[in-house]
């Protein structure tokens, strides 16, 4: 059993603890869970191994929910500490080996500066509908990641909610296509139609902006499910290993190619805290 940690529970709107609370997002990423997460969970895997330092290595997990990332992560030999603000998830995450888990708020981290090796950050971002508290999250985590550390978020893209219920066929409901248009318009999802909750979509170009402002380097973005995740019946080529291999090369091909950016439903943005400039000393 590892350590959990409580402060006082974030000021998190409730229509957003009320969906958490239902404990469907652990199952929905999980492999072998519902498939529409499968691809997303197994993409963010292949991006992350690639970005992140060698373990053993200490890494922050912003907004890491019930610790899906987390737990292989620590499998993987890094040190976890994951902070989230639904105590349901805190709760779950507590109880996996190598991970510690407590209450807390991405806009105001408790975390000691420069304090660990890389920061994720694969929820929080599109949960905070207004910029200023996104760059917010963004220049705390540049704050407790070391200098020359990674900074890695995720973003749901603008038209991710209009592509899903097209391939569900549900975009021809009128009700359901007005809510979806109106979120492809200016990117603010509601939560009206049950389906998900209070959030902003973005576009793939505005997400480095807010990077930059919170004082981040921005190295890449990538996107995660590509037009993969529109193919019918691909989540379930996932559960074939050989299959899995040749669908993510495949949607590695093309993670950070600037046009097709966008068709993903998932993004994550990779930036860097800089490091200090050099001042050699003088020899006289």
């Amino acid at each position: 059993m590892t350590e959990t940690s409580h402060s006082p529970s974030p000021d998190l709107p409730q229509e957003i603890l009320a969906y958490y609370n239902r404990g469907e997002e652990d199952a929905r990423l999980r492999p072998g869970g519902a498939p529409a997460g499968r691809l997303e969970y197994w993409r963010t895997q292949d991006v992350l191994r690639r970005l992140l330092p060698a373990a053993p290595a200490r890494v922050l997990d912003v907004g890491g929910g019930s610790g899906v990332h987390a737990e292989w992560l620590a499998r993987d030999g890094y040190d976890v500490d994951l902070v989230d603000a639904v105590p349901l998830h805190v709760e779950l995450a507590s109880q996996l080996l190598g991970v510690t888990a407590r209450l807390g708020d991405a806009r105001a981290l408790s975390e000691d500066d420069a304090s660990y090796d890389a920061v994720l950050l694969l929820g929080p971002l599109y949960h905070l509908v207004e910029r200023a508290d996104r760059v917010r999250a963004l220049t705390e985590a540049r704050r407790v990641v070391r200098p020359g550390g990674p900074v890695i978020a995720a973003t749901i893209n603008r038209y991710a909610g209009l592509h899903d219920l097209l391939r569900e066929q549900r975009y021809f409901d009128p009700a359901q296509r007005l809510r979806t248009d109106r979120v492809s318009d200016h990117g603010r999802h509601d939560g009206e139609n049950g389906l998900f909750t209070t959030a902003y979509f973005a576009q793939p170009a505005e997400v480095p902006g807010e990077f930059t402002e919170a004082g981040l380097t921005v190295e890449g973005q990538y996107g995660l499910e590509g037009l993969a995740w529109l193919m019918g019946g691909i989540e379930h080529w996932l559960d074939d290993p050989e299959r899995r291999a040749a669908v993510l090369a495949a949607t590695r091909r093309t993670e950070s190619e600037p046009t097709l950016l966008g068709a993903s439903a998932h993004l994550l943005t990779a930036g860097r805290r800089p490091m200090p400039p050099y001042h050699p000393r003088s020899r006289c």
